[in-house]
């Protein structure tokens, strides 16, 4: 008995040792699962960080496309913003032109009109003779035109006519003596 109880026993351990194995390989298999699906966990939570910031980046993404413009985009809008300058500029200077046109058209009606009016003026004032009267005396003073005078005070101040005072200097518009114009006066009597 004793050599079959240590073999039994020898099996009976070996059983047990290959079963106490076992059970340590089962333990040992679940702690392995245990911490395999605590790292899938992490890795998912991981996984899911990297997703919402992968979404964030795409947002901001998008919305730096919506703030910024590209050179293309840049340029047709200065072609665009030309062209309107452009047409407006040509809108104003016809506008402009027109407004010139229908000034210069009333200046010159008022301008003809001022003619005719001077023309009609001319037409019925006296013919300004330009004949003068050689029977003046020939002795006389010069006399230089003062402030307020005309060829009325001047006679009256000397004691000349006004007549010889003309035929004289032959002054051909009476009313147009100049301040400071030197004239010859006749003296009264001495013919």
């Amino acid at each position: 008995m004793s050599k079959r109880f240590w073999l039994f026993a020898t099996i009976l351990v070996l059983s047990l040792g290959s079963r106490a194995s076992a059970q340590v390989e089962l333990a040992n298999l679940r702690e392995d699962v245990r911490g395999l699906s605590q790292r899938l966990g992490e890795l998912s939570l991981k996984v899911e960080q990297i997703e919402r910031e992968n979404n964030d980046l795409r947002t901001k993404h998008g919305s730096a496309e919506k703030g910024y413009a590209t050179v293309v985009q840049l340029n047709d809008a200065v072609s665009d913003l030309n062209r309107v300058i452009k047409s407006a500029v040509t809108v104003s200077k016809n506008e402009t032109l027109q407004q010139v046109a229908a000034q210069m058209e009333k200046l010159g009606k008022q301008t003809n009109s001022a003619l005719d009016s001077l023309a009609k003026s001319q037409a019925t004032r006296p013919a300004v003779t330009t004949a003068f009267g050689e029977d003046y005396p020939r002795e006389g003073v010069s006399y230089t035109v003062q402030k307020g005078d005309n060829l009325a005070t001047i006679a009256k101040k000397t004691g000349a006519k006004q007549q010889d005072i003309i035929n004289a200097n032959k002054i051909t518009d009476p009313s147009k003596i100049n301040l400071g114009q030197t004239l010859f006066i006749p003296v009264p009597g001495n013919k």
